[in-house]
């Protein structure tokens, strides 16, 4: 057989064309940079939300998944949200949920989770194993929503709409942060306190030109959801100025008495996003590798009731202080926090400071409360209309039925009721839609009373939409709603410095700057309490003055000399004796003899004190001190022998009466002088002779008989050659007004204008009290010069001293908290 011909090829068109393989790339690269910055990595800069969080947020809250219902399954949430609005993995989607309801990541969470959500230190589980519902704040970013206050836009597949933006009442970029990377650009922004931010808003809104300095002072600096310290300020100021910055956050740690013979230290926070278990891990290997000195164990002893809770044991003879600073430098223990405020403005990436961050966010508030308003201005007005015509149809109800019955169909019913009552085509549809039971006289008060409150909304309505000044009180207003029910206090301290590092060096090598050496030698010091509480240590033996310059903060109430490894005691309210070892007070630079005790610490954070108990002086504890005296509220003076126990950190010093309590403690020899104050200005002096010593037990003697409803406020202590060189400071008040919140007046004495009676006698008048005093709040005895200081330590005005022991008083500038 022949071979068939196969048929000709059928031409094809075929069109080839030329492209420039690097402009093909440079576009998709651009098309795919462009997505990734605007649809996934960095937040809107109105709501402060990605594009995922938006939509969890928007698909939880179609889902009705509000605080007072149950908690769904995660998965549940997250296949919603997939399925309808954000088709790029299930993975994603759970991931940024999960930062939502970390209370350690956001400082103020977005979902409320149920279940495990993960940890610093490990990941959450599965979805199908956690549940979720919306957190209470995340109401208000949601409020709102279906009064036309945002744009929505469709979906991926154009089935469904979703929000371009939330309304968001709550600054929720600057008190949540936010962090991203994106295609060329990231985005690294640290959380806030809402209170301070709400503050810094709404002066923005009543100060539109408001500079950064303004807004500065109600945002001072971040506010990390796990607390911690914020060391240095300048990057803060930067970042807040330029929208770049960094800054460095520190533990919370103090130094405690970890076994009775072992001290250790305590870490209570992190810095931001580190977790306990890293910081374990860095700290072991830098024991190994010898960066580390003086660590014996560390112990992670967090549970959920009382929180972080790290305590790292310290070898004896490694100063605490200098080990710290050591873990301050090799460990997480401190970190840096860079800030980089890139978010979207009109679609657009930009770097914002503060104060371009707040002004978006109050424009954008602006907005959505106006179109809020002119959504339910017009609501009001078409409801308005209807009640209208409603009301005409029951003054005529009859004839409005004899009209309708006699139509042949709605449409005609429709013609004649807008023909014969002059209707509008809304109003005539209504009342044909109209029930008989609006009918009622009952009906037609209610329709009243409706159109009278309507009235008065639409007029409220208008106004606010007539006036920039109205919208931006409403604006305000409910900022400060929000700040009222959702803000919390400050969790992370503001540091301007952290001071001069220690040094890793042995004992006798050379220590550069001003380093300190990790082991302490013994020299001698002097241990000071203030009078607001704060207590430290001189770094050298040299005595703070009693005479020539004042110091820069503070009143020193008591000074005791110790040496830097030896232990002072507090003596308290309760008549408790607690050991303290001088190593745990902050040490003070040598100033000649004039200390700053801005840089101590609180006195009350080294102790454990009952309720309602508080430290009224220091003592010493070797046995070549002069007996501890005491004095109470009731007028008991006892002075007690020197046998401290040694092998216990706290005992009792005197058995109170009922009701009664410690008012002051110090150290008096048989030459010494005792000066007792009483609250109805009496003031008794005698020699401590008077007094014989007792043991712990005893409960002490008489030493000032009381007036009726009187009592001790001041013991003061006078060596016998310096009677003539000490002054009285007495302060006038109210009953019932605490100290340091009423100026009153003061007076100030020598002390020698005041005779000696003999102990448990009455004394003589200290001040006349003016018109409206009734007792004394405060007094002091002491060499001059005296120094008052108001609560925060500041210094306050002390009159010209007078010779008149049993004059009035002078008006004080402000009140007094403590004398020294």
């Amino acid at each position: 057989m022949a071979r068939k011909t196969p048929p000709p090829p059928v031409p094809v068109d075929e069109k080839i064309v030329d492209i420039d393989v690097s402009e093909e790339m440079q576009g998709s690269f651009l098309e795919y940079a462009y997505s990734v910055i605007y649809s996934r990595a960095l937040p809107d800069a109105r709501d402060g939300l990605k594009p995922v969080q938006r939509r969890i947020l928007f698909m939880m809250d179609q889902m009705g998944l509000r605080p007072d219902r149950g908690h769904v399954k995660s998965a549940r949430v997250v296949g919603e949200v997939m399925g309808k609005l954000h088709p790029h993995g299930d993975t994603a989607i759970y991931d940024a949920m999960v930062r939502l309801a970390q209370p350690f990541a956001l400082r103020l969470p977005l979902v409320d989770g149920h279940g495990n959500f993960g940890s610093l230190d490990d990941g959450p589980a599965a979805s199908r194993y956690t549940e979720a519902r919306l957190a209470p704040a995340a109401l208000a970013m949601t409020a709102d929503l279906g009064e036309d206050v945002v744009d929505f836009v469709p979906n991926y597949d154009n089935q469904l709409t979703q929000p371009d933006v939330l309304p968001a009442a709550i600054p929720n970029l600057l008190v949540n942060g936010a962090t991203g990377i994106a295609v060329g650009m990231a985005t690294n922004m640290a959380p806030h306190n809402l209170v301070e931010v709400v503050a810094a808003a709404r002066h923005l809104i009543t100060q539109p030109d408001a500079t950064l300095e303004d807004l500065m002072r109600f945002v001072p600096g971040p506010d990390l959801p796990e607390g911690g310290k914020i060391v240095g300020l300048e990057g803060i100021r930067d970042a807040y100025a330029t929208g770049r910055g960094s800054f460095r956050t520190r533990a919370t740690a103090r130094i405690e008495n970890v076994t009775a013979r072992k001290k250790g230290i305590v870490v209570t926070e992190l810095p931001y996003m580190i977790g306990p278990e890293r910081v374990m891990e860095k700290i072991s290997d830098a024991v190994k590798a010898g960066k580390l000195q003086g660590i014996s164990t560390i112990q992670n002893l967090t549970d959920r009731h009382h929180g972080l809770r790290l305590v790292i044991e310290v070898k004896n003879a490694f100063n605490p202080e200098a080990v710290l600073e050591q873990l301050y430098r090799h460990t997480p223990m401190e970190e840096s926090f860079g800030i980089n405020n890139v978010a979207l403005v009109d679609g657009q990436p930009r770097t914002l400071g503060l104060r371009e961050l707040l002004q978006v966010f109050v424009a954008h508030r602006l907005t959505v409360v106006r179109r809020r308003t002119s959504f339910r201005l017009n609501r009001a007005t078409e409801r308005a209309h209807l009640v209208a015509g409603l009301l005409i149809a029951i003054a005529d109800i009859d004839e409005v039925i004899a009209v309708i019955r006699s139509s042949d169909d709605a449409d005609a019913a429709r013609a004649r009721l807008m023909q014969v009552f002059d209707l509008s085509e809304a109003q005539a549809e209504y009342i044909l839609a109209l029930r008989l039971r609006r009918l009622t006289k009952f009906s037609r008060l209610e329709l009243e009373a409706e159109a009278d409150e309507l009235a008065k909304q639409i007029d409220e309505l208008r106004a606010i939409l007539d006036s920039d000044e109205r919208l931006r009180g409403v604006v305000s207003d409910e900022l400060a709603d929000v700040s009222a029910k959702f803000g919390t206090p400050r969790r992370t301290v503001l540091l301007e410095h952290a001071g001069g590092p220690a040094t890793t060096a042995a004992p006798g090598s050379a220590a550069r700057g001003t380093a300190v050496p990790l082991e302490v030698a013994d020299d001698p010091c002097w241990v000071l309490l203030s009078g607001t509480g704060l207590w430290a240590r001189t770094s050298t033996a040299e005595a703070p003055l009693r005479t020539g310059p004042r110091a820069a903060h503070d009143a020193v109430t008591h000074a005791v000399p110790a040496t830097a490894r030896g232990q002072v005691a507090a003596v308290t309210s309760a008549g408790r004796v607690v050991r303290l070892d001088v190593l745990d007070a902050p040490a003070l630079p040598p100033s000649g003899g004039a200390y700053s005790l801005s840089g101590g610490v609180p006195v009350a954070e080294v102790l454990q004190l009952d309720k309602g108990e508080s430290v009224v002086g220091l003592a010493r504890l070797d046995g070549d001190a002069p007996p501890l005296t005491l004095a109470t509220a009731q007028g008991v003076v006892k002075r007690v022998t020197a046998d401290h126990p040694s092998n216990k950190d706290a005992w009792g010093v005197i058995s109170l009466r009922e009701g009664d309590r410690v008012i002051g403690a110090g150290h008096a020899g048989d030459e010494d002088k005792l000066v007792l104050v009483a609250s109805d200005a009496q003031l008794l002096r005698f020699d401590a002779s008077a007094v014989r010593a007792q043991g712990r037990t005893g409960q002490g003697v008489a030493g000032i008989k009381l007036g009726e409803g009187a009592s001790v406020i001041y013991l003061g202590i006078v060596a016998g050659e310096e009677v003539s060189a000490c002054i009285v400071v007495t302060v006038a008040g109210t009953t019932g007004a605490l100290p340091g919140t009423v100026p009153g007046s003061a007076k100030v004495t020598p002390l020698d204008r005041y005779p000696a009676k003999g102990r448990a006698t009455g004394g003589v008048r200290a001040q006349r009290f003016l018109r409206g005093e009734d007792c004394l709040q405060l007094a002091w005895v002491g060499p001059e010069p005296a120094r008052a200081v108001g609560s925060g330590g500041q210094a306050v005005a002390l009159p010209e001293a007078e010779e008149r022991r049993d004059g009035s008083g002078h008006a004080l500038p402000a009140p007094i908290a403590a004398i020294g």
